[in-house]
């Protein structure tokens, strides 16, 4: 019998971790008065501590209002080698919005229809709401993806042709082909997921074996595109406040960037004292180096 989007989603919030992400993500939603804190990335996946772990604190109290979430930085000790994060704080009722596309933002959705994992949590209650978010965030996307992708094809088709229209929607430094990247590390965990994610959407599709026929009638197709082509307009815009709001607010914003860029590239950036006191002047600079450095590598 085929999961529901709701079992998938249980499950895969439930999924073990290290006991030092567990124990890191306690102690910051318990420090931030937190009502729940999610576990994302390519640690997740790996399993491994190296690199930098990602979090997202979710808080409680209203929707904030402006650019979100506000980023920060840390480095700790486990008892052995130093470990890094990058943690999102931001409000569970924003969180929700977001996931439900019911906001100009692309990434939320996009990034948690992707694996995650619930890692600490206040209460049952809250957990229940991170779950439906995280089920809201696979619909918002399947949507997407079915108005995007062709009358008739394979599951990837569809996540391949969401994830490279979300990747040009943003400012980006990975290569091109990402989506391909993304869709064969998890290769588990987006089987059956599109099928499930439009049950729950309520969009029916016909199934052969390997390939999805969505019926999204002509109308409802329109109304997708159109509401798509709003957060497209407003993708690179939001990513550059963001990164503006950024460099004055991220503790670690230097060393964070150049991790993530070299990560991406393989380019190493170098960090001068300068560069590191002021990320934002050093940027253009940075990147104007880093584009020619790709350029001449092609």
């Amino acid at each position: 019998m085929n999961e529901t989007l709701e079992q998938r989603v249980a499950a895969m919030l439930a999924r073990p971790v290290d006991p030092a992400v567990t124990a890191q993500a306690k102690a910051l939603g318990e420090a931030a008065g937190a009502l729940a804190v999610l576990f994302y990335g390519s640690n997740l996946r790996s399993g491994n501590l190296e690199g930098v772990l990602d979090f997202y604190v979710l808080l409680p109290g209203s929707a904030e209002k402006g650019l979100w979430p506000r980023v920060s930085y840390r480095e700790w000790s486990d008892g052995g080698a130093p470990l890094r994060a990058k943690i999102a704080t931001m409000t569970l009722t924003k969180f929700a919005e977001a996931c439900r596309g019911a906001t100009m933002d692309t990434t939320i959705w996009a990034r948690f229809v992707q694996p995650s994992a619930l890692v600490w949590q206040r209460d049952e209650a809250a957990a229940r709401e991170i779950r439906q978010a995280i089920a809201d965030a696979a619909c918002t996307a399947s949507r997407l993806a079915v108005a995007l992708g062709p009358a008739t094809g394979r599951a990837d088709d569809y996540w391949r042709a969401l994830f490279r229209a979300t990747y040009r929607a943003e400012l980006r430094v990975e290569p091109a082909g990402r989506e391909d990247a993304i869709l064969s590390a998890n290769a588990e965990h987006f089987a059956g997921l599109l099928p499930a994610a439009l049950g729950s959407s309520g969009i029916p599709y016909g199934e052969d074996r390997s390939t999805l026929t969505p019926r999204m009638n002509g109308s409802e197709r329109h109304k997708v595109r159109r509401w798509w082509r709003a957060r497209r307009q407003m993708g690179k815009w939001l990513n550059v406040a963001r990164l503006v709001r950024a460099a004055g607010t991220f503790d670690g914003a230097a060393r964070y960037a150049a991790w993530k860029i070299e990560r991406h590239t393989g380019i190493a950036v170098a960090l001068t004292p300068w560069r590191e006191r002021h990320p934002l002047l050093a940027a253009p600079g940075v990147l104007w180096r880093l584009w020619r450095q790709r350029k001449a590598l092609r």
